[in-house]
């Protein structure tokens, strides 16, 4: 790619507009009927059209590397979870230190001209958890969810491949953005003092938010947003937005998924951002609140 920087500037800005128009021709506010930024999810299609583009970098994420080497997208880069999350690494986040993260990112490849196309045969929520931090270090507009992920790429018959190719690193300069991370602390004011601007959004299944949420939370189940468990294919922005307005969130509304361990969250916080919502993510999420005994709400009512 680097024949010369003009060269480079283009490529940029050419798979920028591609990745744009592949939702939308435009972005829309949070009130209209598509998402805000259709750039933050792409289809199958679009990808298959465009593994040659330079400056494409895709991650298949997932706890063993066996099933990436059976498997996978043709050009897609291996990243186990605990390169970018691990368990409580710090009080109230899964997040590594943001050198750590900079430098495991940037030996798949990523770097600040990088469109990053990602996805998780395992389980959906660890291909958010990416973008959640991503965005975290600045970088979330310039990654999208591959919409069905590898399922709707094989059920396709599209090619995948077995080969590992050597990885040029990346150059990342992170930007962070510690306000999408809600801490204990505002957890506990908001339940304690709600705020008709905030909605606390609980990600899980309704069983989980029946035997235990934080006080105030409204369920919002993450995989609701999916046309169903055998078509794993995201809802109709539309139909999307239904779902966070249920849950009481608008475009004056902040909405702070939070989850067990800020994986389902992220895929709530993901889907808010594409809709245009103000969003953060409780990202200690249930595990801390309950392990430091905090009270909770049992049942299907908010209070």
């Amino acid at each position: 790619m680097k024949r010369n920087s003009m060269l480079s500037i283009v490529a940029a800005c050419s798979l920028f507009s591609l990745f744009s128009l592949s939702g939308s021709a435009a972005s829309k506010s949070s009130t209209d009927a598509g998402p805000a930024h259709p750039e933050l999810v792409v289809s199958t299609q679009w990808l298959a059209g465009h593994l040659a583009d330079p400056n494409l970098v895709i991650v298949h994420i997932g706890h063993d590397e066996s099933d990436y080497r059976a498997a996978h997208i043709p050009g897609a880069r291996y990243l186990s979870m605990d390169k970018f999350a691990t368990g409580q690494t710090a009080p109230g986040t899964e997040l590594l230190p943001p050198d750590q993260l900079k430098k495991n990112l940037e030996e798949i490849g990523i770097g600040d001209d990088s469109r990053v196309v990602y996805y998780a045969p395992d389980w959906d929520p660890m291909a958010t958890r990416l973008f959640f931090t991503l965005d975290y270090l600045g970088h979330g507009n310039q990654a999208a969810l591959l919409d069905g992920g590898l399922d709707q790429w094989t059920r396709e018959n599209r090619p995948t491949s077995t080969e590992t190719r050597d990885v040029k690193p990346g150059s990342l300069t992170v930007h962070l953005h510690p306000e999408i991370i809600a801490k204990m602390d505002y957890m506990k004011r908001l339940v304690g003092d709600p705020e008709k601007e905030i909605v606390i959004v609980d990600a899980r299944p309704s069983k989980r938010y029946r035997n235990g949420h934080l006080g105030g939370a409204q369920s919002l189940y993450w995989e609701n947003a999916l046309v169903s468990e055998k078509e794993p294919l995201l809802k109709s922005p539309e139909q999307l937005r239904q779902l966070f307005t249920a849950a009481g969130v608008t475009g004056k509304t902040k909405a702070v998924s939070y989850c067990e361990v800020g994986l389902q969250a992220s895929y709530v916080y993901m889907l808010a951002r594409y809709l245009g919502f103000d969003a953060a993510m409780y990202d200690g999420s249930y595990r801390e609140w309950s392990d430091a005994k905090q009270q909770v709400v049992r049942g299907d009512s908010a209070q």
